[in-house]
């Protein structure tokens, strides 16, 4: 699952998108509320929130590894590094 904004991309897997508890993980660590939970409970991407984006990694760091990535348009770097 990606969605793009204007400064940022967020991928995240499709497994990790689909399980109820890792999209409540991600819901609650993002400090700018970049992930919800869809009425089923799996993870939706706040689009019009993802250039709020402070790349803090916390979303990173909640999930297994390569689990969510952060991909900075403007360089084509990403997070994790």
């Amino acid at each position: 699952m990606r969605s793009d904004g204007l400064f940022i991309a967020v991928d995240v897997d499709q497994a990790i998108a689909a399980d109820v508890e890792m999209a409540a993980r991600l819901t609650e660590v993002c400090p700018v509320d970049i992930y919800a939970q869809q009425d089923d409970g799996t993870l939706r991407i706040v689009e019009e929130n993802l250039d709020e984006c402070v790349l803090c990694e916390l979303c990173i760091n909640a999930t297994p590894q390569g689990a969510v990535r952060v991909i900075k348009l403007y360089s084509g770097a990403s997070l994790p590094a």
